[in-house]
């Protein structure tokens, strides 16, 4: 059985009354679910408030209860995805003590989140360069991913001597490897996976083979 995480059912199940507050988030992830159905196969300059609202069992006035605009609910959703991954990446970096171990470790994440997550990650795939709020968006996540990496990556005792900006770099390979990954995993075959994530392995160990050799100028 998989050990990945879908961000959408991360629910507490109670049986005691639903307070206002927690039909208010209910009512607010019902419209971001909503939202990311209707964005499987179109950008999200196409969706309409009105779709959205309708697509929830709302009228469109409720949706200003949750959401100033529509590009507030598309930047909600890059977080939503972007944040919970995060947490789990840094997680998987945790324990391991070798260079290996953080590659294993973090490739197995990613492949077991796209997978569990797939309607998220095409949305940030697909919205990542169309310019606004939401690549904006999407460009601060990824600088916080590098920013997280960096700070992990200080811990090897072959890196403590590097100066920050050199850490960001490295860090920066590293994430670019891994939004490569999951396109590929996106764009993959049935049975490609594999083929895949030790693809994403051999390119890390390769950028880490680089470390002893590197001196900044």
């Amino acid at each position: 059985m998989s050990n990945a995480v879908d961000i959408r059912t991360l629910e507490v199940v109670s049986e005691e009354p639903v307070s206002r507050q927690e039909r208010k988030q209910r009512t607010r992830q019902a419209l971001l679910d909503t939202a990311l159905e209707l964005l499987a196969d179109r950008p999200f300059a196409t969706l309409s408030l009105r779709e959205v609202a309708k697509g929830a069992g709302l009228v469109p006035t409720a949706f200003y209860r949750h959401f100033a605009t529509m590009e507030e609910l598309g930047v909600a959703l890059v977080e939503e995805a972007t944040r919970t991954l995060r947490g789990m990446m840094r997680s998987a970096r945790t324990d391991p003590d070798t260079y290996q171990g953080m590659i294993s470790a973090s490739v197995a994440t990613v492949h077991q989140f796209v997978r569990a997550n797939e309607d998220h990650f095409r949305f940030l795939t697909r919205e990542r360069y169309g310019g606004g709020p939401l690549a904006r968006a999407i460009a601060v996540e990824l600088r916080m991913f590098s920013g997280d990496l960096a700070i992990d990556l200080a811990r090897f005792t072959p890196l403590r001597s590097w100066s920050t900006e050199d850490l960001h770099m490295l860090a920066d390979l590293i994430v670019s490897v891994m939004i490569t990954t999951t396109v590929e995993l996106l764009e993959a075959r049935p049975g490609e996976d594999a083929k895949i994530t030790g693809t994403a392995e051999k390119r890390l160990r390769l950028i880490l083979l680089g470390i002893p050799h590197w001196k900044t100028r």
